[in-house]
């Protein structure tokens, strides 16, 4: 009867243990926020902003024809930088949603960066099959981009103040110019 005491007590412990490394793990893991009037404030979605604003890193890429470009060419624009690839699907569906935000905020310029390797011989076939003429296009062939961000995957996204600073970051595709996330932008434009 005392090894079944054991096993109980043993089998307790473990599930108060594993229960509390989750709640832990709860506490501890990033707000995600949505911008309402001002400064973000409501719980929604995948936005995870930053509590101190960090500089963005010099990041270096080129536009479609092969011009050199740096993020500092963007220095008093307020950016949405998205980093994304042909061969990403989550990155596929949310590019349409990113031209359509980009005529509904005139205030916000975004900057799609692509991530191929074989840079404008994949996007400019993609680009027009798609019907992106309108977006921004980038390219990051030399994936210096992700490096320097740190990025885990694609699509990442930042929200880049107009002194160059990072607001905040968005892991994974977003419908861009839904009302929550026009919400969250027109937020940080206001604040």
């Amino acid at each position: 009867m005392k090894w079944l005491l054991r096993a109980v007590t043993s089998a307790l412990v473990l599930c108060l243990a594993v229960l509390g490394a989750l709640i832990y793990r709860l506490e501890t893991a990033p707000a995600t926020v949505v911008a309402g009037d001002g400064p973000p404030d409501v719980a929604i979605g995948k936005f995870s902003p930053l509590d101190d604003k960090l500089p963005a890193p010099a990041l270096h890429f080129t536009d479609r024809a092969g011009k050199d470009v740096t993020l500092a060419d963007f220095h008093g624009k307020f950016l949405l930088l998205n980093l994304w690839a042909t061969w990403c699907a989550p990155c596929l569906e949310e590019m349409p949603s990113l031209e359509r935000l980009q005529a509904k905020l005139g205030g916000v310029t975004i900057l799609a960066v692509s991530e191929d390797r074989r840079g404008a011989e994949l996007v400019d076939p993609f680009v027009a099959k798609h019907g992106l003429e309108k977006l921004a296009i980038y390219l990051d062939p030399k994936n210096e981009a992700p490096r320097a961000l740190h990025v885990d995957g694609l699509p990442t996204s930042y929200l880049i103040d107009r002194d160059g600073r990072i607001l905040g970051d968005l892991k994974g595709a977003a419908q861009w110019d839904s009302d929550r996330m026009v919400k969250l932008i027109e937020g940080y434009l206001g604040s």
